[in-house]
């Protein structure tokens, strides 16, 4: 796969779509609700290692296809035949930090359901935007296992430790209008406008020094694992370096002279 701008290339089971310096990354399986197999996994690992290394993409939205469903959840199929082994590897654990841990921007555009790894998923972004038909949930524990991606560390992040706890251990799933008032997503949208908005979204994120943008990620992320004291270290060091970039200097050059900025990302 080779992404450039304004193409489209089509994965085994993901969709990449490349214009105006924005990815929309489409899990495209609505047959099965786009459903996370190893396919999907191993496809989602191709597009992030490719959309790391390209220059015209500055952002990243992911979507699922269909008007039904973000993501409904791992393929239960292979889920059965899961073992020891597979929870100690735990693939999909690590794809979602390494979605977390991406260089550029991400956004998740909720579209549908939301459920299990599908909401591991939009928490592991930077930005989550619902479609006002959007369900989020964490149903694992209705088969006997736990949200294994992240979810039980993202979530209690997000809404905090006891609303966590109750989605959890009983399953239950939260609507969109919820999911906004917990803290789940940012934003809610009426369905026919979730792209238009998530795009929106990432152009104000594309207008701003790219430098500033990912070290913004990286300082923000460090202060949460690592605590508040190394999370202000990071932040000054991170500082002293945008203060030496030709961008800062662009960026303050061009508002003096009340012009738009060029920035360059060095």
């Amino acid at each position: 796969m080779t992404t450039a701008a304004g193409t489209t290339q089509a994965l085994e089971t993901v969709r990449v779509d490349v214009a105006d310096h924005l990815s929309v990354v489409t899990v495209n399986r609505p047959e099965v609700r786009n459903a996370v197999n190893q396919q999907v996994q191993a496809d989602l690992r191709r597009a992030l290692a490719e959309l790391r290394g390209d220059d015209s993409v500055g952002a990243v939205v992911f979507t699922g296809a269909g008007d039904h469903s973000f993501i409904a959840g791992a393929d239960i199929t292979q889920l059965k035949d899961y073992t020891l082994h597979t929870a100690l590897e735990s693939d999909m654990q690590r794809l979602y930090d390494e979605i977390e841990a991406f260089e550029k921007p991400t956004i998740a555009a909720v579209n549908g359901y939301a459920l299990g790894g599908g909401c591991e998923l939009a928490m592991a972004c930077d930005i989550r935007i619902a479609a006002d038909t959007a369900r989020f949930g964490l149903p694992e524990t209705n088969l006997s296992v736990l949200p294994g991606a992240g979810g039980t560390q993202r979530l209690a992040r997000l809404v905090g430790t006891g609303r966590a706890i109750e989605m959890i251990l009983t399953g239950r799933m939260v609507d969109a209008a919820e999911a906004s008032a917990i803290g789940l997503v940012t934003s809610v949208v009426p369905a026919a406008s979730l792209l238009n908005e998530a795009r929106r979204v990432a152009d104000q994120v594309l207008r701003k020094g790219p430098l500033s943008v990912r070290l913004a990620k990286l300082v923000i992320r460090t202060g949460m694992d690592a605590g508040q004291h190394t999370g202000l270290v990071v932040e000054r060091l991170a500082q002293a370096l945008l203060y030496t970039s030709d961008d800062k200097r662009e960026g303050t050059e061009a508002f003096l002279a009340k012009r738009p900025p060029a920035f360059r990302g060095r």
